[in-house]
């Protein structure tokens, strides 16, 4: 099994998704998480903002803002491949495109908060195992970052029901991050034991 092979095909079979199934799957992802108890008691998470048809956190980010919640987005320093997390304020306005044509806020408008204060991540990625293992993009921002939360906060990824795979912890480095919680378009995956 090879890491760089499963993420080749995985990333081919969600290029190929076409925008109306990229729409349809994100919004039953976006409903089920909606209705879970880790969103709705979390006062301030972090979202990725989609790119590339990932799954899209548009109206996530709406819901969060409209009630009340903090939102917090991913700013990455592409020199020393450092991300801060960053409060937004007026979405989408504050944004730009930044690294890697990725939104994200403009510089007048970053606003960086304490990891500390978060309560829910919001990852992305390209493969996950059940159980939690992420295979990113290879720039291993999302693995220097999640280490810095508080102990009890969650870090949960979106995903489409094929980017889940059987284990593959093996091709693990020491250093990269699980997520405790996958959700997709089908179900909710508890993983590593996590307490829903």
């Amino acid at each position: 099994m090879d890491k760089d092979r499963i993420r080749k095909q995985v990333l081919e079979a969600r290029g190929n998704l076409s925008q109306g199934e990229v729409v349809d799957k994100s919004n039953s992802i976006t409903e089920r998480l909606l209705c879970c108890n880790l969103y709705q008691l979390a006062r301030t998470i972090m979202v990725y903002l989609d790119f590339r048809n990932e799954v899209k956190t548009d109206s996530l980010i709406k819901h969060a803002l409209g009630t009340g919640k903090q939102v917090v987005v991913p700013v990455v320093n592409t020199q020393d491949r450092s991300m801060i997390s960053s409060l937004l304020v007026n979405y989408p306005e504050d944004l730009t495109s930044g690294s890697y044509g990725i939104l994200e806020p403009a510089p007048d408008k970053v606003r960086p908060m304490d990891p500390r204060e978060i309560d829910l991540v919001i990852v992305p990625g390209a493969v996950f195992d059940y159980q939690g293992n992420r295979m990113g993009y290879g720039g291993g921002y999302y693995d220097r970052f999640l280490p810095r939360l508080r102990k009890d906060a969650v870090a949960l990824a979106l995903a489409y029901e094929f980017q889940v795979r059987q284990d593959f912890a093996m091709l693990m480095g020491q250093y990269d991050q699980p997520v405790q919680y996958i959700v997709t378009e089908k179900r909710i995956i508890q993983c590593q034991n996590s307490v829903l």
